[in-house]
Order: structure tokens, then sequence, then C-alpha cells
């Protein structure tokens, strides 16, 4: 049966709605949500300006998540008219009631001298590799770009650092710093998963570094063989926008503690032991630092390292993910960080709880923003050592 496209096309547009040029650019009172329906190659073209790319193959299964309340005003367009009226014809047999297709479409737009721009729009293969973060309205384009622009220093490269780094180097951080001036030694490999049997020897930096590279080549990994102290901390976090922590003793984490309220950048904490985890964000003057948690260390006997107590392999593994969740979320300005909140993991029992805490008034490093903690290095026992 031959079916004369142009009269049932036309008989689409008889039974939606349609706006035109002049009614769109005067169009009154909130702003209408605009969505282009056109490929993303026509899109990279030129758009008019604050319209979300959903191409018509795409509409039906992802409207529900860019546009959940089927009362919102729409807008839909395409290049002239007719793709866009068959997507409002769709849109309106999912029950969504304020929709319409721009009539002369984008062509008319243009022609009519309304403005329009070139996106910023990612390369094809940056597309392909972040697609699946494209697909979630939380980052999209926009948070992909910023994940691109971004920042990241990871203490240690170790149990937590590891899978920290890799997962933040698959999500694209720009620039990931490693810090660590340990080597790379067989009892590593049962937890430390940038590093591998050939590599042992190797400064872990650089084991990561070649393990991040071959992982990602859009992120520059900054191999940082150095251990922290109180005269090169500042110099070596600063420039990054999050810490994450994965140190393994406690003059790390203070001296880091310390070095972020200096730098106002917040850090992602976690900690193993064992069979059990945690993991927190320390959020400079804006809730607890890591001092609020622990105004002082543990006694040895009650901290032993992995190397004393073991730890299950795995343990830091999912640690150190969450850590990369939290940095990601941190960077993208979404959800809920763990800000006052520290989330604590017992594999034996494969229970997670989350407990709060808050800002201590008399905590000797935040509870004056005016009056910054002294910068000095620790001794095991976590008193100042002497310089």
């Amino acid at each position: 049966m031959h079916i004369n496209y142009k009269k049932w096309i036309t008989g689409i547009r008889e039974e939606i709605q349609e706006i035109s040029v002049v009614e769109l650019a005067a169009h009154p009172g909130v702003s209408p949500i605009i969505i282009d329906v056109r490929e993303p190659e026509e899109y990279e073209q030129g758009s008019i300006p604050g319209a979300l790319l959903i191409p018509r193959g795409q509409l039906e299964g992802a409207i529900g998540d860019r546009v959940a309340d089927p009362q919102t005003e729409i807008v839909l367009y395409c290049a002239v008219g007719e793709r866009s009226a068959l997507a409002a014809h769709s849109l309106g047999l999912l029950g969504y009631r304020n929709v319409v297709s721009l009539a002369e479409g984008f062509e008319g737009w243009k022609h009519a001298g309304q403005p329009w721009r070139v996106p910023d729009v990612l390369p094809a293969d940056q597309r392909a590799r972040y697609s699946r973060h494209l697909l979630l309205p939380e980052v999209g384009d926009d948070g992909q770009r910023r994940l691109l622009a971004s920042k990241v220093v990871v203490v240690g490269a170790g149990g937590l650092g590891s899978p920290a780094a890799i997962y933040l180097a698959a999500a694209g951080i720009g620039t990931l710093g490693i810090v660590d001036f340990d080597v790379v030694d067989a009892t590593n490999l049962q937890r430390q998963i940038l590093h591998n049997s050939e590599r042992l020897g190797r400064r872990k930096v650089d084991s990561a570094r070649q393990t991040l590279a071959a992982l990602n080549p859009d992120v520059d990994v900054v191999a940082i063989a150095k251990q922290l102290t109180a005269d090169n901390v500042l110099n070596i976090l600063d420039g990054y926008d999050v810490i994450v922590d994965g140190s393994d003793n406690f003059p790390t984490r203070y001296l880091v503690n310390d070095a972020s309220l200096h730098l106002k950048k917040p850090v992602v904490h976690g900690s193993v032991f064992r069979f059990e985890g945690q993991a927190s964000v320390f959020s400079p003057y804006a809730g607890p630092c890591y001092r609020c948690l622990f105004p002082e260390p543990p006694p040895p006997e009650l901290a032993p390292s992995c190397a004393e107590a073991g730890v299950l392999g795995v343990v830091p593994g999912i640690i150190g993910s969450i850590q990369a969740v939290e940095t990601i979320k941190l960077l993208l300005g979404i959800g809920a960080p763990l800000v006052g909140k520290l989330l604590t993991y017992d594999a034996l029992d494969q229970d997670f709880r989350l407990l709060r805490f808050r800002r201590d008034p008399d905590c000797p490093a935040c509870a004056d923003e005016g009056r910054l903690p002294t910068i000095v290095d620790y001794d095991p026992l976590c008193v100042p050592a002497e310089r």
C-alpha cells in the first residue's frame, strides 16, 4: 500500500499544536523547555541557545528522565518542522499535554535573524567514550566537560588510591595527581590494582601513570613521587579541586586535613581495617573536618596497619570506589555528599551504616576560620615532630 508522505505529515501537523518563530521569540512568561530532536551532527552545526538535544529516535525513551512532569511546557524543533511534528504527536500519546512544534524549524529560526549558537560539544571520540555519562541528566555534555576540566589529587597509590584513581580516570577527570613515594611490592598486589607483577620494584606513581594512561588518554596523570611533609604539602595539593585521601596512617591524614583548611579544598576520606572500611567528606568550614571526628589518634594497639592486622583485598576496592563517587558528586555539584556523615562498611555482615556527626566548636583545627592550624610534621603518635 502506497502512503502519500506529504499528505500524511500534513495530517499529523493538523493534529498537533505548532508555534511560529515570531511567537516563540516573543513567548511571554516562563520560558518553555526547548528540545532539539535533530541528530547530533546537525546540532553541532548550530542550535537555539539553551536547547536540550534529544534525537528523535531516542525521545520517547529519554523524555521521562529529562522532563518528568507531563504538564511541562515543551517546544520541539527539527530542521524544517516535520520531525518535530512527529515527535510532538508521540509525546502527546505519552501523556504530555503542553507540547508544541516549531513550525518553521531551525532553518526558519535562523532565516528570521533569531539568535543561535554553535554548541560547545564533545568531539565524536569523547561522545562515544562517555556516552553513558551523557545519557544522565545530572551529567550530560556540560557535566562531562566539567569533569574533563577538573583537577583531582589522590594521596596514596595503594589499596584505596588504586580503585579511586582508576574510576576517576575512567570518568574523564582532566588532571589526576598521584602522590606516593613508595615502590611496588609483591604484598601490594592482593589489593592495589593499579600495579601488576611486572612492575615490582618500580615507583608506584610511575606504575599508576602507566595504568591510567592506558585506560584513558584524555587524562593528564601527574606523578608526584614525594612524601608529604609540612614543607611541601601546601605546594603539592594546591591547584587541585578535590583531595582524595587514600593514605594509611594518621600523621598523613592530619597533615592533609590541616593543609585542606589552608587551601579550602574538600577532602574525600577513606580508611580500611581488616574486613571494615569507612568514608566521609570533609568540606572546610562548611562541615566538620577530620579532627572533629578524630581529635586524637587511637592508641597504636587499636589501629594497627594493614601489614600488622591484614585486610581483605576487596574492602579497599569498595571504599575507594565510594571515594570516587563522592569526588564526582563534588565536582558536578550533584547529590548529597558525605559531609558531616561517616559511612561505615562491614564486609562480614555485608552491612553499611551512616553515622552523622557535627563540627566540633572546640576543634583544634577548624573551630576558628580566622586562625588556621599550624602546618607541622607529625611523628607516628601524631605528636608534632621536632624540627
